[in-house]
């Protein structure tokens, strides 16, 4: 119970934080729904009062009145308080999707791209998403259980009289009076309050199993076959080969499967639910038996009975929020604590202090110095013991084979990872020691899958809400993508697919790679790294690219990887990986002089293919 509720005084203190006030409005909303209620159990009492006894005219139509003027009033602040509520809660759950996704981009690279943090995170968006369990599951009930109190406070001052006012003297059924009779009663009373949001909790806790059933579901259907089929580029793959039909089969088994589940719990928690519910009425008769015992002695009239029938309705009402919202509460931190545990996953990368320093020349050196690393999980070596040198304006082109390393020792480079074994340094000094965001700042990157957003063609190549106009065009136009952009209709305002805008326009995959290209030129930065930045393009583009490629990066040191080795003629340096290892390194004519080398093997490989001499 400790550890309940230190989750649950976790869960408040996250959500106070929350940009709009949940709690209060969460307050408020179960404070007027609460109220309603005893507006009409007071009226009504009075009036009954006044019809069996004076029958006051101007009186009755006094409380008639009031009561519905009263019960407008406060459907109306019933509404509004209820729309802030909703309003607040609606956002508190985007918020918490915020929350998620803010800790994935925020966390060190490595756990980012960890198999094992990625299930954890999408299984803590699924059941948040879903069903609710988590922070949004906490709000919910935390409004419920406010009520339930407000209910509690306001029966017990419109019931309390009802064990106070004795029955007539002689009366028969005079015990009922006694204080014994009272604790009879109150006793009897909640056992029964106890008994049934117990029963009603135990049902409850199978929806938390159901959760893992729900969540299945929507990474199958929607996540997976649902967005699958949204994908215009599948449509081609969907028809030809008829794949319709095998994903309705497996829809349909996946259909039958799930739903003999839900069945199966819906039964589980039924036979809780009918004993909860026959208890709740068993408590609602002892109420009314004891209330019309008191007034057939004589105690109070029948206006009374309405009032104290009425207010100990709630009161069980409001004992029974308090307690299945506590128990739905409790089976809920399960899914608190291990959203919490990924929120606390601590970022071990040391971020540095050493300012990079800003130079008008670009002099940057960096060194790998027997540098080797291992992927979190793995036994075998991605790199193994590299070592080299990049100077100042070098074009250093790395080739090799899937699986060589090549994209791995780019990762190093700048920073995602930190190399297992070894050191790299730029101007000398370790990089861990420079300030993280600051050495980060100095590499433009294209990376194979790199991403573009349905924002802005001028946002997407700054990658940034504004942009320098005249940068975005000249980035543009070196990467090749000029006489596309002329044709936009908005020019560098055209928004990118259409997500966001009708009107947004969609782009080849050789027009993304330009964009991206785009965006490390306008970056600006002393370091530009391309890998494989031409593999979507057509021969000519991409021949066009590298023609001017020099002019392009001018002064800047650029690192190149390509799977083709003809693109690589115009770097002044190449270096060949295999299988984790730098195992050549030289100038293109000089490496195919070895002609026992992995270039040599390399080239002529590819060079069948082509109208290519060495």
């Amino acid at each position: 119970m400790k550890k309940h509720i230190k989750l649950m005084l976790r869960c408040m203190k996250m959500i106070s934080a929350f940009p709009k006030p949940i709690f209060q409005a969460s307050v408020f909303a179960a404070l007027s729904r609460a109220a309603i209620p005893f507006i009409n159990i007071w009226f009504s009492a009075q009036i009954l009062n006044e019809l069996v006894g004076a029958r006051d005219q101007s009186h009755l139509i006094l409380l008639a009145s009031l009561t519905v003027a009263l019960n407008l009033i406060g459907q109306i602040v019933v509404r509004a308080f209820a729309r802030w509520s909703d309003y607040c809660r609606e956002h508190s759950f985007s918020y918490i999707t915020k929350l998620l996704s803010d800790k994935m981009l925020t966390m060190d690279f490595i756990d980012v791209e960890n198999p094992e943090i990625q299930q954890i995170h999408s299984d803590i968006f699924q059941h948040h998403n879903g069903m609710g369990f988590g922070l949004n599951r906490f709000i919910f009930f935390f409004d419920r259980i406010i009520e339930g109190i407000i209910k509690i406070a306001l029966s017990v001052a419109f019931a309390f009289t009802l064990f106070t006012t004795r029955t007539p003297e002689g009366s028969p059924l005079a015990f009922l009076d006694s204080p014994l009779a009272t604790v009879v009663v109150l006793l009897l009373l909640c056992i029964s309050m106890f008994l049934a949001p117990y029963m009603s909790m135990l049902g409850g806790k199978i929806w938390v199993k159901a959760s893992e059933v729900n969540n299945k579901g929507n990474r199958l259907a929607f996540f997976y076959f649902g967005k699958m089929m949204q994908k215009n580029e599948l449509g081609k793959d969907v028809r030809i080969y008829n794949q319709q039909v095998i994903i309705r089969q497996n829809m349909e088994v996946f259909r039958e499967g799930s739903l003999s589940k839900w069945f199966e719990f819906a039964r589980y928690s039924g036979k809780f639910q009918v004993v909860s519910n026959i208890l709740n009425h068993m408590s609602g008769g002892l109420i009314y038996l004891f209330v019309a015992m008191k007034a057939f002695a004589g105690a109070f009239g029948v206006g009374s009975i309405v009032q104290y029938v009425g207010a100990i309705t709630q009161f069980g009402g409001g004992f029974n929020d308090i307690f299945v919202s506590l128990g739905e509460l409790i089976n809920n931190n399960a899914y608190a604590e291990k959203m919490f545990n990924f929120l606390d996953i601590p970022n071990n990368k040391y971020q540095g202090t050493l300012p990079v320093e800003k130079r008008d020349d670009t002099d940057f050196d960096i060194e790998f110095k027997n540098v080797s690393f291992k992927y979190p999980g793995f036994e075998t070596y991605a790199l193994k013991n590299v070592s080299f040198k990049l100077k100042i304006g070098q074009r250093l082109a790395v080739v090799g084979m899937n699986g060589s390393g090549k994209t791995t020792m780019i990762k190093l480079l700048c920073r995602l990872y930190d190399p297992t074994e070894g050191e790299i340094t730029l101007n000398g000094i370790n990089i861990k020691k420079y300030n993280y965001d600051e050495y980060m700042n100095i590499f433009g990157v294209v990376f194979q899958d790199f991403a573009l957003l349905p924002f802005t063609l001028g946002q997407n190549v700054a990658a940034s809400v504004s942009f320098d106009e005249a940068m975005a065009k000249k980035a543009l136009s070196d990467s090749g993508f000029e006489d596309r952009l002329e044709t936009l209709p908005h020019g560098l305002d055209t928004y990118l697919y259409k997500n966001f805008e009708e009107e947004g326009v969609d782009v080849s995959g050789g027009e993304a790679q330009k964009i991206a290209l785009a965006r490390a030129l306008y970056k600006n930065t002393p370091f530009i790294v391309l890998d494989e930045p031409t593999a979507a393009l057509d021969p000519i583009a991409e021949y066009e690219i590298y023609t001017k490629f020099n002019e392009i990066v001018g002064d800047k040191t650029a690192v190149y990887i390509s799977h083709r080795l003809s693109s690589c003629r115009f770097c002044d340096d190449i270096a060949v990986f295999h299988e984790g290892e730098l195992i050549q390194r030289g100038c293109h004519d000089e490496l195919l002089t070895q002609t026992s080398g992995k270039y040599h093997e390399l080239w002529n490989a590819q060079a069948q293919y082509y109208n290519v001499s060495a």
